[in-house]
Parts: C-alpha cells; sequence; structure tokens
C-alpha cells in the first residue's frame, strides 16, 4: 500500500503557500496543520488549502497534532528553534527554507540534531529541480564544453540568494567537496535579509578536490546580473537565471534546448515531491541537509576568510559568523 504522510506548515507567508502547493498536489500527502502568528495570513492560508487546525503558536501544533512532515518557511533566525522543536516531537521529515542559520555553529547544531534524532532534513535550494540547471549539467556531463575548469556565478550578496549559486557549485561539479576559500567583503551601508545583516558587495573563491574553481561576486562588485557560467577546457556554458542556456564554442553562441527538469513554477513542487519519494525508498533527498552544509560552509568561510584576511582551508572550526562579529565589534 500506498505510505501517506500528515503534512504542516509553520510560517504562512509566501514560501510557506509554495511548500503547501506541493503538498496539496502529491497524492500521499494531506495538510493537517499550520502556525503562523498573523491572523489574515492564517486564515488565507487555511482557506486556500483546505486546512482544519490553524495554530498561532507553533509549539502548539507541534504538540497537539500528529504530524510526519513539517515545513519551517519562516525567518532565518527563528530556524534553529522551530526545526530543533520539530525534530524533537517525532516528525519523520523537517522541509526548511534557506539559508540555514544565521551563524555555522547553529548551522551545525541544526543539522546535528536531526541526525540524532533520525529525522530526514533538507532546504529548499529547489534550483536543483530547474530545467536551465539541469540541462545545463547534462550538457558538462556530456562533454558539451570538455572539462569543466570554472564556475562563476553573480547575485546580490553571499548568504541568502549566494546559498543557492553555492549549492549550484557543488551540483553542476558532482559534489565534489570543496577545500579552502578565499574572499573578502564589504559593508558599506545596513543592508538586512529577514533580519540577518549581510554584505553589500563580496567577492569568493573557491577550490575543490578535483580542481574546479568556483567564483561568486555578489552586490555592487557582481558582473551582468544574476547568472552561472561554466567554464571548460573546449567551450563556456551560460544559465540565466530567469532566460535559457547557452553555449559558447568555436562558432560562436548558440541557444541550447532545455531537457530536463521542470520548469520555475514547479521548483518547489518538485523539492516535496522527491522528499516524499526519499521518505518512501530510503535515499538521500535531492535537498538533504548533508548537501545544504556543504553551500551554507563557503558562506561562512568566505566571511572568515574576511576576518582573517587570508585562505581558509575545510573544514571549517567557527562557530560564529564572522561578518556579524566583525560588525558587533566594529571593525567593518
Amino acid at each position: 500500500m500506498t505510505q501517506t504522510y500528515r503534512a504542516a506548515v509553520i510560517g504562512c507567508g509566501g514560501r510557506g503557500r509554495a511548500h503547501a502547493e506541493g503538498y496539496a498536489l502529491n497524492g500521499q500527502t494531506t495538510i493537517v496543520a499550520c502556525a503562523e502568528p498573523s491572523d489574515k495570513t492564517r486564515t488565507a492560508f487555511c482557506e486556500q488549502f483546505d486546512v482544519g487546525s490553524a495554530y498561532t503558536n507553533y509549539r502548539e501544533m507541534l504538540e497537539g497534532e500528529q504530524i510526519d512532515i513539517v515545513s519551517v518557511c519562516t525567518w532565518i533566525g527563528l530556524h534553529r528553534e522551530m526545526i530543533e522543536a520539530a525534530a524533537a516531537s517525532g516528525v519523520k521529515a523537517i522541509h526548511s527554507e534557506k539559508p540555514i542559520a544565521p551563524t555555522w555553529g547553529d548551522a551545525r547544531a541544526i543539522h546535528s540534531a536531526c541526525e540524532q534524532a533520525g529525522v530526514v532534513l533538507t532546504f529548499c535550494h529547489q534550483r536543483r529541480f530547474g530545467d536551465r540547471f539541469r540541462s545545463a549539467r547534462a550538457l558538462v556531463r556530456d562533454g558539451a564544453i570538455g572539462q569543466l575548469r570554472r564556475h562563476e556565478t553573480s547575485c546580490s550578496n553571499l548568504f541568502d540568494w549566494g546559498t543557492h549559486w553555492f549549492d549550484m557549485m557543488f551540483f553542476f561539479n558532482d559534489e565534489t567537496p570543496a577545500e579552502w576559500v578565499l574572499g573578502q567583503i564589504s559593508v558599506e551601508e545596513e543592508r538586512l535579509i529577514f533580519g540577518i545583516p549581510v554584505e553589500t558587495s563580496g567577492f569568493s573563491w573557491i577550490r575543490f578536490a578535483n580542481g574546479v574553481e568556483g567564483m561568486m561576486a555578489t552586490g555592487d562588485a557582481g558582473y551582468e546580473g544574476t547568472r552561472n557560467r561554466l567554464v571548460g577546457t573546449e567551450g563556456v556554458i551560460e544559465v540565466e537565471e530567469k532566460e535559457g542556456i547557452r553555449l559558447l564554442r568555436d562558432s560562436g553562441w548558440e541557444e541550447q534546448p532545455v531537457t530536463e527538469g521542470v520548469p520555475t513554477p514547479q521548483h518547489t513542487i518538485a523539492s516535496v515531491d522527491d522528499l516524499v519519494a526519499c521518505l518512501d525508498s530510503g535515499d538521500e533527498p535531492e535537498l538533504s541537509s548533508r548537501k545544504a552544509m556543504q553551500a551554507t560552509e563557503l558562506i561562512f568561510a568566505t566571511y572568515e576568510s574576511a576576518r582573517r584576511r587570508g585562505r581558509v582551508h575545510l573544514p571549517l572550526n567557527t562557530e560564529d559568523s564572522a561578518l556579524l562579529t566583525m560588525l558587533d565589534e566594529g571593525m567593518i
């Protein structure tokens, strides 16, 4: 018989609704409860997804409901307490929004708590299911640009958006571990993302164990918008955030067909489908916390490199966020 799962959502805003859409469309899941302090947001969520039990306090929901899967779709600073509480409540799986946490120590604690509790933990780096990204990876694996040498990325910041592109570095490079990070950041004005300070511009250079290098430029240091550029020995692939794929070889730039994955509106839906399938099979989910921790380590290693003014060899053994500490101490 097909296994069925009782799902719940903590945080009923835009990302909570995106997760709920996945549960609503998956034939094995039913949304049984939600937790949201805003009356208006909570009521609208319940009406949209026909949810019978609604709470203002997520702990009351965890205690009062039998839940198999819970999504955590709140501000980043709340992730640790919510995920640890959910893991202790006896759920089978937690599907959380990213970034994982404000500090590397918090991220490690979250990952460890779920491992110890035997709870499957995923973070929504949903672009791993995207048609442009999967099709570009297929081109790399098929040798369209020869041997991959460098992955260049650009976005608004290393933390909130950067976690996706750091994750893509592992995705395109077959999950090869990173060896070291060299980075720098600038904070010229206050900039908050879901309550967490981020840099106004930054740069991160990563060396992976197979010799491939990664580069991320952010904010004012970024180039040509939000994109991924894969540089190989025989060509270049560019993946636009909202458009297609193009390939540069001897004959010039060529637009490439999108042959794999799902379009942008279905990314998060696919993340729920994959999590449910892996609960059935026991396989590691595509968005596992193990993979998410790899990307998160690069964020905090870049901050740490800026603090040390030198290269940081991995694994990263600090507990704080060097960016937050430097801001608190008036160093930047």
